[in-house]
């Protein structure tokens, strides 16, 4: 778009030497500026991205993509919902489940509130990470058998019970019964068959999985159920799918999806990420208006050139345009360089922590601590290819005063004393 004589001097003044052969100080600060800034918006956005990636995972080897249950939590007609659901060809898997509240206790730990899920262990594996070999550490899932009251536990719950496979545990249920005695909790000792690991304290610390069956003569429950669990083929479509199977279940269904239930978790990873966006990217305009100086200070510098190119006859657009060329290269090699050092970084961080963790001998997130350990980077082109064209044209925005500037400049004023 622009002539080769505005292009030929523009490339000319931002490959002006000094004495020392370097390019101007305030020029190169610019160009750094710009760097940096781009570079950190990509690496912190990639590894915001990689924590709240990894943190979904392990919620949803927790919880289901979809829950179908009743208005009063009960689910009586089960089986044909069951058989209704799986017929859908956007659900991988289906599960019946009993979730309740219940306290445990064992001879040498300290009692524990824990929330009791009855399982088929034949139709959990579909629906819940929790028995594969990575999440299992002893035991297995399928261990439970009905009337055999076996259970399965985190294992932060196991070790707060100070107990493992084949210890006995005590179950109280809040469902009371009516004795000669009087009013009494229900109570029923299981054997520990199985000590499962999520990664997520909270949930290690506070679930525990029996028999189904189990479960129903536990918690009096004889027909009915809490529900069944759905997984999906994409998760993202839960609530396309939420809203069409309550359309097609009816009103005396309650159909939610896992994003309903950790609503405020990822609307909090939401607004964080994009504040994180706004502050960083505050680098980048600090960085702008460098450029701005350095181009003002250039132009003030230029004034006896400006002039003499004017009354050689050229025309203050091309003058404008000269100065928008040299902002612009500085704006250019800023961004690529930035997007090309951010890409690197944010593709290498989780082996590049690492190596600084065994450089300083100490864990920077130590694992009692946080929920994530590592640090996981999700980089995503979308993302890059918006910071990178933010950078650019802010850029070009910000030589327009400067340039303008520049082409206010009047010859016969500029060279009076020259």
């Amino acid at each position: 778009m622009f002539k080769p004589l505005e292009l030929f001097v523009g490339l000319r003044y931002t490959r002006s030497r000094r004495d020392n052969h370097s390019i101007s100080f305030i020029s190169l600060a610019s160009m750094l500026g710009i760097t940096l800034g781009v570079l950190v918006l990509i690496t912190v956005l990639s590894v915001m991205n990689g924590f709240q990636k990894e943190l979904r995972s392990r919620i949803l080897g927790m919880v289901a993509h979809v829950t179908v249950s009743g208005t009063d939590g009960v689910l009586t007609d089960w089986q044909s919902t069951m058989s209704r659901l799986t017929n859908q060809a956007e659900i991988l898997g289906v599960a019946p489940y009993i979730e309740k509240q219940v306290m445990v206790t064992s001879e040498y730990g300290t009692p524990q509130g824990v929330l009791m899920t009855g399982v088929v262990p034949e139709y959990q594996g579909a629906v819940s990470d929790v028995n594969l070999p990575a999440h299992r550490l002893m035991g297995d899932l399928l261990e439970l058998q009905s009337r055999q009251y076996g259970i399965v536990l985190g294992v932060e719950l196991a070790a707060n019970l100070n107990v493992t496979l084949g210890d006995k545990v005590t179950v109280i249920s809040p469902k009371a019964r009516v004795t000669p005695a009087g009013v009494i909790p229900r109570m029923k000792r299981f054997t520990v068959v199985g000590i499962f690991r999520m990664r997520m304290p909270d949930y290690d610390a506070s679930s525990a999985f029996i028999h189904l069956d189990d479960a129903k003569r536990l918690f009096s429950m004889r027909e009915g159920i809490s529900g069944v669990r759905l997984k999906l083929r994409d998760l993202f479509s839960a609530d396309r799918v939420t809203h069409t199977l309550q359309q097609q279940l009816g009103s005396q269904y309650a159909v939610k999806s896992w994003s309903e239930d950790n609503a405020s978790l990822f609307h909090a990873f939401k607004m964080e990420k994009i504040m994180m966006f706004i502050v960083l990217g505050l680098i980048v305009f600090v960085a702008l208006f460098n450029l701005v100086a350095s181009l003002v200070m250039m132009v003030k510098d230029k004034t006896a050139d400006i002039a003499i190119l004017r009354t050689l006859g050229m025309s203050p657009a091309s003058i404008s345009k000269t100065f928008m060329i040299q902002g612009s290269i500085i704006g250019v090699f800023g961004t690529l360089l930035g997007v090309i050092l951010g890409v690197l970084l944010a593709t290498h961080v989780e082996n590049i922590v690492p190596a600084i963790e065994t450089l300083l001998g100490r864990k920077m997130f130590s694992a009692e601590v946080f929920y994530i350990s590592e640090i996981p980077s999700d980089m995503r082109l979308p993302e890059v290819v918006v910071i990178a064209a933010v950078s650019l044209v802010s850029s070009v925005i910000a030589t327009i005063y400067p340039a303008r500037r520049a082409a206010a400049i009047e010859p016969a004023e500029s060279l009076r004393y020259e």
